[in-house]
């Protein structure tokens, strides 16, 4: 491409960038109702993910490098969207003990449509995933599962304030490895526009699972923030702290998005 065209191509990415900026399903976990616009690619990666829990004299870490969430916007109103987890390790001691694995993650494959139109009060999407494992069994439980999420979003009329919600329901493998069983996941989130470059938000998550050998809930208490130096990128932090004993203690992390 010639230096006048490139430069011509790269105004109008600015200014649309200017206008319409990134809506990334990062930080948080909380997922946006929004589309990738068609015909542009989004890249949101995690930079460093790290979480620790402790409990009856065994204490887990785990740290994930590099995940990252590839979407490509099909129509103004429709996206696909892979996820890949090129590095990440689980490590367990107990009783002096250390077990350690590291490897690549499973894959995640998604669809987003949006349900309702740019002008609508209450913005609504469907996302239905499907996992591919492609992690080893010490690392996943290597079997294919599905859920169906549902992001809802509305902002609050006259103010920085705008809430979201993300019910989640899903098709995920008995721990025994013999069958599958029904999930469900839930999050709750508020946001705060601090200006135009500076967001946070706080969410309250849970997760429920209907184990044939018994069920697990999970809880955590969320908050997160992000900083957009230009339209198109987005830096994030977040901190989530677990509500639970069989939740993560603390985890942080650190990410960042953009659109091309």
């Amino acid at each position: 491409m010639r230096a006048g065209a490139f430069l011509i191509v790269t105004g109008l990415l600015a200014a649309r960038a200017a206008a319409d900026p990134i809506c990334a399903a990062r930080p948080g976990k909380s997922t946006p109702a929004c589309t990738v616009p068609a015909g542009h690619w989004q890249v949101e990666a995690g930079l460093a993910d790290w979480g620790v829990q402790k409990g009856d004299g065994e204490r887990d870490t785990f740290l994930t490098i590099g995940e990252t969430t590839f979407k490509y916007g099909l129509t103004d109103r429709s996206d696909i969207e892979v996820d890949v987890t090129p590095w990440q390790r689980s490590t367990s001691r107990v009783a002096g003990i250390r077990q350690r694995a590291s490897g690549i993650g499973d894959v995640t494959v998604g669809y987003k449509q949006q349900l309702t139109g740019d002008d609508a009060p209450v913005h609504v999407a469907l996302l239905p995933v499907v996992k591919i494992p492609t992690a080893k069994h010490s690392l996943g439980n290597g079997k294919l599962e599905a859920g169906l999420l549902v992001p809802i979003g509305f902002s609050i009329a006259k103010s920085p304030f705008s809430i979201g919600l993300t019910p989640e329901i899903d098709w995920a493998a008995d721990g025994d490895g013999h069958g599958h069983h029904a999930a469900m996941v839930q999050v709750v989130s508020l946001g705060a526009a601090l200006s135009d470059k500076v967001s946070m938000s706080a969410e309250l998550w849970g997760q429920w699972e209907w184990d044939p050998e018994g069920t697990g809930k999970q809880a955590s208490l969320d908050g997160s923030i992000a900083y957009l130096p230009r339209g198109d990128l987005q830096l994030d932090a977040g901190v989530n702290f677990g509500l639970n004993r069989q939740t993560p203690d603390v985890e942080l992390y650190v990410g960042v998005a953009r659109e091309f």
